[in-house]
């Protein structure tokens, strides 16, 4: 429903864009639209129909990983967790990209697929997970033109998550990171007598008067979140941040835009 009520998705699949370059006729692949047949090629063939690639779109695909640690089964009071946004919207993205003609899988877990059969596979593959309790994802090779998405709260060490980008880094993949947080992360909003308890280990910490801790705790996110963006910015990535107190729809609809806007450029990179 989430990927439903998106009117904006990637334009330009089965229809002529701004410097689209042809590159070949192929068979239409089980499960994609018939918006994308081309219909007058298809008539010349009785027992098959045709879709028109271009230079640009030819080799595209999409991988997602979402973070499935410990860390984001946390919840402030009324919100929800921080997995079940990055779930909700990993699925949603992957539905809307796959509506748009695109493949999408899983790193490591399920190959990219542009059949609309890919969102069931995707979302039995996210009850099985195989990188079950780790922050990043496996590294693996991608292929030509990839998309990697990385959905997760990101609260690793900065140091362990430049080292995962710099493994997956070409010159010719895309990388997106979506950062789930709570609001309590951002805000620290405790008081009195309080006691840090750790979702990843044992370990407890007791602060004292949290108010007196809270100055520190955020100037350490400040600075994590600085690291981040210039992590970000080293490898050339998307970044943005959804909050567990925010309505999914607004920061999907960004996530789409952007890569519109990328489909676009890579389209006018190919006409040049």
């Amino acid at each position: 429903r989430l990927a439903a009520s998106i009117s904006l998705g990637l334009h330009g699949r089965g229809r002529a864009g701004p410097g689209e370059s042809f590159w070949q006729y192929r068979a239409l692949r089980t499960g994609e639209a018939q918006s994308r047949i081309d219909w007058r090629k298809s008539a010349r063939h009785a027992n098959t129909l045709y879709v028109r690639d271009h230079e640009w779109e030819a080799a595209r695909s999409f991988h997602i990983f979402i973070d499935r640690s410990q860390s984001m089964y946390y919840s402030s009071g009324k919100h929800s967790q921080k997995i079940d946004h990055a779930l909700i919207m990993g699925l949603a993205v992957a539905d809307l990209l796959v509506r748009s003609g695109e493949r999408v899988g899983l790193i490591g877990q399920s190959p990219p697929s542009a059949s609309r059969q890919i969102i069931d596979r995707l979302a039995e593959a996210l009850l099985h997970p195989i990188d079950q309790d780790k922050a990043l994802p496996q590294v693996r090779p991608l292929p030509k033109q990839a998309h990697l998405i990385l959905i997760g709260d990101f609260l690793t060490e900065p140091d362990a998550i430049e080292t995962t980008l710099n493994e997956f880094d070409r010159d010719d993949i895309s990388i997106t990171l979506l950062r789930i947080l709570d609001p309590a992360e951002i805000h620290f909003p405790f008081s009195g007598e309080t006691e840090l308890l750790s979702v990843e280990s044992a370990l407890a910490l007791d602060i004292g008067d949290a108010a007196g801790f809270a100055a520190e705790a955020r100037t350490k996110l400040q600075a994590h979140d600085q690291a981040l963006h210039q992590i970000a910015q080293n490898h050339r990535a998307f970044f943005m941040t959804h909050r567990t107190d925010e309505a999914m729809t607004q920061n999907l609809l960004a996530l789409m835009t952007h890569f519109a806007q990328r489909q676009y450029a890579g389209a006018r990179r190919a006409h040049g």
